[in-house]
């Protein structure tokens, strides 16, 4: 079987795991390794990453900058939706897998490649994300998980292969925890996470100040709105790659959006890991601001029904699947009318809403006031609560005989 493949298009971040990958493969198949990076703002130097991967075995490497891609067609659909995973997990990691497993089919179809291969663990949701999406673009296609195939059982024996083969890792047996960071979050697994009662350490804070450092005085921040899209903040126009670099910048130097968790993963098993998104929290709660004052109630109420199983299929790896497409639309759909300005108030990990403004709010402060008014007549109320509670008293009276 092994004769067969010539060519493979590895997933390469130049971690732990990949950089073994890459000198494993050679070693295994005797082909041609093509490797494969995802710019999508890690917030480091990757062109280096061009010479290691040529020096552990790769014939070539494609470095592709996909940071406005990455935040334009697959964060803030996710952010439309409001789809957090288990009530806290806004799915940095998640939705960044099926942007890389689809260009690295891209690639893969472009090199004639027979193979592709990634760098996740049989225990973990990544294996199933990257190769969900490369069975949904190419059904027929070759994957090679070195994970599930190698007699290597930890990062620490990866770490001592790297060492053998003089490969060049960050990572050491002291801190073998595993980081993932994209411009929507960073991720921390593994190590001393492992044991769900011990506290993180200080070197766990990258994006996202810790609290205690965090200025003493609160920042006002207004994010602007267009049909469910975030278009500026404090009144700038952005990029949505700029957008949500901005909005990390400022979220994450007040400390907000650091979460610590036990999560369920797909494949069964309970994980612990720590998690930054700064931006992502400061507009989640914007979004939920505007829609406040912009969305009709049964929309919104239908909508938020849907958070769940949408966020389930984002994390289970759906991205491509028609039910989550599905889902997607009729989100959207939601969104047309949620335009407008939310204004939040920044203090010590904590993000307030404190205004909200919309050209086309559905507030009408004649309607809410509790002053006199001449819009509303409060006799109406009493037909409408008879009228809900018909089925309530029959049933009580049926219930007495």
């Amino acid at each position: 079987m092994n004769k067969k493949i010539k060519k493979i298009v590895v997933a390469y971040s130049g971690g732990l795991d990949t950089s073994v990958i890459i000198t494993w493969l050679k070693e295994t198949y005797g082909c041609e390794v093509v490797a494969f990076t995802a710019d999508i703002g890690q917030g480091e130097e990757l062109e280096p990453l061009r010479e290691k991967a040529i020096k552990t075995g790769a014939s070539k490497i494609y470095i592709d900058d996909l940071r406005e891609e990455f935040v334009g067609d697959f964060v803030f659909p996710v952010l439309r939706a409001n789809a957090v995973y288990e009530g806290r997990y806004l799915l940095g990691t998640s939705i960044a897998r099926p942007l890389i497993a689809k260009r690295q089919i891209e690639i893969a179809v472009k090199e004639g490649a027979d193979a592709v291969c990634h760098g996740a663990t049989g225990k973990g949701n990544d294996q199933v994300r990257f190769e969900l999406t490369y069975f949904a673009l190419k059904p027929d296609v070759k994957i090679i998980a070195p994970w599930r195939e190698w007699t290597m059982k930890g990062r620490e024996e990866l770490i001592t292969y790297a060492e053998k083969h003089k490969i060049p890792v960050t990572a050491t047996k002291s801190k073998p925890y595993s980081t993932d960071r994209n411009l929507l979050h960073i991720s921390y697994e593994g190590g001393i996470l492992e044991d769900p009662w011990k506290e993180s350490t200080e070197d766990m804070y990258t994006m996202a100040v810790p609290v205690q450092k965090a200025p003493d005085k609160p920042e006002y921040v207004e994010v602007e709105y267009e049909a469910g899209n975030p278009v500026a903040v404090n009144g700038k126009k952005f990029s949505p790659a700029a957008l949500l670099a901005e909005a990390n910048r400022i979220a994450g130097s007040h400390g907000i959006g650091r979460v610590d968790l036990v999560e369920n993963r797909y494949v069964g098993m309970k994980s612990r890991g720590v998690y930054e998104t700064p931006g992502g929290t400061l507009l989640h709660a914007a979004h939920r601001a505007v829609e406040s004052i912009t969305m009709d109630r049964e929309a919104m109420h239908l909508r938020d029904s849907l958070v769940p199983r949408y966020a389930e299929l984002v994390y289970y790896g759906y991205w491509f699947a028609p039910e989550r497409t599905m889902l997607q639309a009729a989100i959207d759909e939601s969104q047309k009318n949620v335009t407008g300005t939310a204004r939040l108030r920044l203090y010590k990990g904590n993000c307030d809403t404190v205004g909200r403004k919309s050209p086309v709010s559905l507030y009408n402060p004649e309607l809410a006031t509790f002053e006199a008014d001449a819009v509303y007549n409060q006799k109406d109320a009493e037909g409408f609560i008879r009228l809900n509670a018909l089925r309530l008293r029959v049933g009580s009276m049926v219930g007495k005989k």
